[in-house]
């Protein structure tokens, strides 16, 4: 293959490269031999100093990770394995750790954990290369989280908001909708320079096409960078992957950017693990999970932050994704993400199969930081409204008995089921900031008060792009949103 200046890529060109620096001289190495190798992992021995996260190169052309240190062998994740692989081959000390391009031109591309291409496109020239693991940032690096980043969705912009620089755990069951809002989340970035990476950890191809279609479709690709582990992929590659988005998405932290990074899900990465820590013959813990398993996940999630002005005030903002079972937020993984998140939304089987959609169940979710960043305009409409939300929660179940209500107690089941009605919203639908404040007041001062529940959908989208074309912005005076919505709402 070749490029635009005559010279050669790929392997054939970095060989040509390495050809042109070669020295002759006496050189000591140490080299080892293959064991034993299967299902993605190779046992190695002869290189007494190789160290952990070290790269390994087999005679054949193929990668490892000592991932573990034996006193007789080491034990090595399988990164990219050759057909001509077997007990026996030689093995060779790189001297280096897993890094992977980063920057601009990442953006648009879809890369695997280690940043080779899966789009079809070329390898990324003249990019800056950074390591997958490295230390979170120290507490004297970090300032407070302040600033809103809005995903679009009604219910978490107003009553579970993030801030730029937060960790807001996503987690339910199966099916239930996880995927869709994080990229609702990511397709809400569009034009709010936000760089923004999708992990895919364990999914299946078709899955994976749906997403980058989706985001292609709605114009998210030019800021967004996927990392593939696929559930075709070695187990090492599904370890790496989380570890290959965060560090894409810390460069531009540290360039003094706001980066937002969805993992999805660790779930499958703790999995993913916990399979590599049997073969390697770890001794196992509670649910057949190492022991280690906290500190895996949150030395990953801690790098997430948001840095000082003195180092650029970038941020990283985390989505991680868990999957649940039957509901069941009480199992191992899942105490041990919402131990390290900042908050969580969960989303409830129960509401999606009642058709409230998103399925968030506003009771159980919790944002412990975002309430810090969210703007004081839509705060004080927001706490106004949860209050009727919860009211109305708590007074739902007296309906379901057919009981004879008062007037006023009827009148706030009423208008609890028209705020249930606002509160739905269809998938890759985001919406701005704006018409988040401008449905607040709209319902706050009771103007959609004697409507039709089934006609507020459509209301509310005409109400969308008349504050578009009004141009209200959040730091006018609340009544001058209240007379636009209303002058609006009467010739509705």
């Amino acid at each position: 293959m070749s490029r635009g200046d005559g010279g050669t890529a790929g392997p054939l060109g970095a060989r040509a490269a390495r050809l042109a620096h070669y020295r002759f001289g006496m050189r000591l190495g140490e080299i080892g031999r293959v064991l034993a190798v299967g299902d993605g992992i190779a046992w190695v021995e002869g290189l007494p100093s190789a160290t952990m996260d070290e790269v390994l190169e087999f005679e054949d052309e193929s990668l490892g990770l000592v991932f573990h240190l034996g006193h007789d062998a080491l034990g090595t994740i399988l990164l990219r394995q050759g057909g001509g692989l077997t007990a026996g081959a030689r093995v060779r000390r790189s001297g280096r750790t897993l890094d992977l391009p980063v920057g601009d031109a990442l953006a648009g591309r879809t890369v695997d954990p280690l940043g080779a291409p899966l789009d079809g496109g070329a390898v990324p020239e003249g990019a800056a290369r950074r390591a997958l693991d490295g230390p979170s940032p120290p507490i004297t690096a970090r300032d407070f989280v302040d600033r809103p980043l809005y995903t679009g969705n009604k219910i978490i912009d107003t009553l579970i908001p993030i801030g730029r620089g937060q960790r807001q755990l996503i987690i339910g069951d199966n099916g239930l909708g996880k995927t869709s809002l994080a990229v609702d989340a990511i397709i809400s970035q569009k034009g709010k320079n936000v760089y923004c990476v999708y992990v895919a950890i364990g999914q299946k191809r078709s899955e994976v096409v749906n997403v980058i279609e989706t985001l292609t479709q709605a114009g998210a690709m030019a800021y967004t960078t996927l990392v593939v582990a696929d559930a075709s992929g070695t187990p090492g590659l599904r370890y790496l992957a989380p570890f290959a988005g965060c560090a894409l998405a810390e460069a531009a932290m540290w360039d003094g950017h706001d980066s937002l990074v969805v993992y999805d899900d660790l779930s499958t990465h703790a999995r993913a693990y916990r399979e590599l820590s049997l073969l390697l013959r770890r001794p196992p813990g509670r649910e057949a999970y190492p022991g280690d398993i906290f500190y895996l996940h949150s030395r990953l999630l801690e790098r997430s932050t948001r840095l000082a002005a003195p180092l650029g005030g970038g941020s990283m903002t985390a989505l991680p994704i868990i999957e649940t079972e039957q509901g069941d937020i009480a199992s191992y993984i899942p105490t041990n993400l919402i131990s390290i998140t900042d908050g969580q939304i969960y989303l409830e089987r129960r509401l999606f199969a009642a058709g409230f959609l998103p399925a968030i169940d506003v009771t159980r979710s919790v944002s412990r930081i975002g309430g810090n960043a969210q703007h004081p305009r839509i705060k004080e409409e927001a706490g106004r409204m949860k209050l009727d939300y919860l009211q109305y929660l708590e007074l739902e179940v007296f309906t379901r008995f057919g009981a004879h209500l008062e007037a006023s107690i009827e009148a706030k089941i009423q208008r609890g089921r028209l705020l249930r009605e606002c509160l739905k919203q269809e998938r890759l639908a985001p919406l701005s900031a704006e018409f988040e404040m401008a449905w607040l007041v709209a319902f706050n001062e009771g103007l959609l008060g004697g409507r039709d529940a089934r006609t507020v959908a459509a209301l509310l989208g005409a109400l969308d792009r008349r504050i578009a074309e009004a141009g209200l912005q959040l730091t006018d005076e609340r009544a001058r949103w209240v007379a636009a919505v209303a002058d609006f709402l009467a010739g509705a």
